[in-house]
Order: structure tokens, then sequence, then C-alpha cells
């Protein structure tokens, strides 16, 4: 059964991390475990963006940043998956040069040693060259990067619709089962 990191950083999309962790409760019967932790400024960010402070209400365990005592900054504890998301481009780039300077680089240094799975969604536009060889560093380590494209073929209606384009997506890489739009089959 899955044991599942997420990592909320400060990039601007609080909406997409509010939208999996909505989506993670209602699939609870296909994990064990999820651990969160966010940065200082992605609680800036989603107070800022979503106007509440709600992430405190999600019946999952929340960590600190600096708390090296998580039990996902050890291999031995077998989390299976982590997704950062929103993924800024300034975590995308510690964990492509492998600085494990808080929970969430040393997390992801983690699933990378122990090859499980990283999905990083990262919210950024436009890309410099750098973000792209930082990209490109993650996939060839076997991460997975699902960019925080929204597509529209499904005709959503509100902005959490919208975002669960994307997140939809994420779960899908993940691995859950979940009844979502498909192209060709809901046509």
């Amino acid at each position: 059964m899955n044991k599942i990191v997420v990592a909320i950083t400060g990039a601007s999309g609080s909406i997409y991390a509010k939208v999996l962790l909505d989506k993670l409760v209602a699939l609870k019967d296909q994990y064990n475990t999820v651990a969160i932790v966010m940065s200082s400024n992605a609680k800036t960010v989603w107070q800022t963006e979503m106007g509440n402070d709600d992430y405190k209400k999600y019946p999952f365990t929340f960590y600190e940043k600096n708390d090296f005592n998580a039990p996902f900054a050890s291999g031995s504890a077998m989390f299976n998956k982590m997704i950062i998301v929103p993924c800024s481009m300034g975590m995308l780039g510690r964990i492509a040069s492998g600085i494990s300077d808080d929970v969430i680089t040393r997390a992801a240094d983690v699933i990378f040693k122990e090859r499980r799975q990283l999905i990083l969604v990262p919210r950024e536009t436009p890309y410099n060259l750098i973000h792209i060889k930082n990209m490109e560093t993650i996939t060839q380590a076997g991460g997975i990067i699902c960019p925080a494209t929204p597509s529209f073929y499904s005709l959503p209606k509100t902005f959490e619709q919208l975002a669960a384009t994307v997140i939809d997506r994420v779960l899908q890489l993940a691995e859950f089962e979940l009844n979502s739009y498909k192209w060709g089959e809901n046509n």
C-alpha cells in the first residue's frame, strides 16, 4: 500500500495543492499514509491565493520543513511516492543539484536513492535554460516532471476543475485509480 509524501512549496498555484489534498482525502482506500510538508512561503502563498489557511484542516500528518526526524527523511520508512506541488524552480534546482538542506530536498534525495517515484509539478512560465536543464537532470535520475499546464478538452467550468485536469494526471502517474476525464472515452 502507498506511503506518500506531499511537499508544497512557495510557487504560485496553491489551488493545485488544495485539489490534490481534496482528492487524496477521497482516495483514502488507496494509501496507508500521507505526510505533508509545506515551506513557510507555501503557507503565505496559500493564504494569499486561497484567502484562508484551510490546509490546517486536512486529516494528514504535517511536518516542518526543517524536521529531519520526519519518517520520510529515511529510506527505511518505506515511503514510495513523493509529489511536490506546486514545485518552485528553486526547489527543483536544489533537488537536481543533490542539495539536501531541508526535509523536502532530503525526502526527494531518499526517493531517488531508493528508486521510488518522484513527481514534480512546476508552476513557472516561461522556462529559462537553467530550468530546462534541471528538469532534464531530474528526468534522467528517474523523476517525472508534470508541469502545471491544465487541459481544456474536458470543458472545466471552475478554477478547481481546471486545476483537477493537472492533478488527475499527477494521480494517474502515481498509479492511483480514479474516475477522471479520458480523451476518446468521454467524447
